[in-house]
């Protein structure tokens, strides 16, 4: 009987499972969110719960001597600096007040692959909002690319254009200075290269 054991193994041993956690718990502090399996997200909750709490004892004495430390013992778990900067400036001071909860976990669905149940776990305060990235990059996607091919050629035709007005100003810094200068600015305007014969 499994009397008195308290986390879930995730098919892991110990080392892989502790290295996983810190992964996701930096992750999780980097970008306010993440998506994973349930079990693992039942597992990261008191993880980061924790780390979040050393850094608010850690900010609320204002000792000099107690910060150094609390910031020591979370870069036991998460060896990146600017993440536990973050965690520090932004993170801890929003939740000063708060006794505890920093994260919350929300099911999405089902992983395609394995069927496996899938949950958002994020932050308080840095709530993950799907639509507004969605549209952001439809935007950004029929800006980019047109369509058509009409379109794209007269995409094509701009950027030779741009190329031609390059060339024209080239020639002009050219034909003000010596002729050795017209000639550079000719060969290397007419972008051929040629073989030691003279011959393409």
């Amino acid at each position: 009987m499994r009397h008195r054991v308290a986390n879930r193994k995730l098919g892991r041993v110990t080392e892989h499972r502790i290295a996983m956690l810190r992964n996701q718990a930096q992750a999780l502090l980097e970008h306010g969110h993440i998506e994973t399996t349930v079990p693992k997200a039942k597992e990261l909750r008191p993880f980061v719960e924790r780390l979040i709490t050393i850094a608010k004892r850690g900010l609320a004495d204002g000792g000099e001597g107690r910060a150094l430390t609390a910031r020591r013992e979370v870069l036991r778990d998460i060896p990146n600096r600017d993440t536990v900067a973050k965690l520090f400036t932004d993170i801890a001071p929003r939740y000063a007040s708060r006794p505890g909860g920093y994260t919350r976990l929300l099911r999405v669905g089902f992983r395609q692959g394995d069927a496996a149940d899938i949950a958002l776990v994020e932050l308080l305060g840095f709530e993950f909002d799907p639509k507004a990235k969605t549209e952001k990059t439809e935007k950004e996607a029929t800006a980019g690319k047109p369509k058509s091919v009409g379109g794209r050629l007269k995409k094509a035709a701009d950027r030779l254009r741009g190329k031609r007005a390059v060339e024209a100003a080239e020639g002009e810094s050219a034909a003000t200075g010596t002729k050795s200068q017209a000639r550079a600015a000719a060969r290397k305007g007419s972008g051929s290269r040629r073989g030691p014969s003279g011959k393409g």
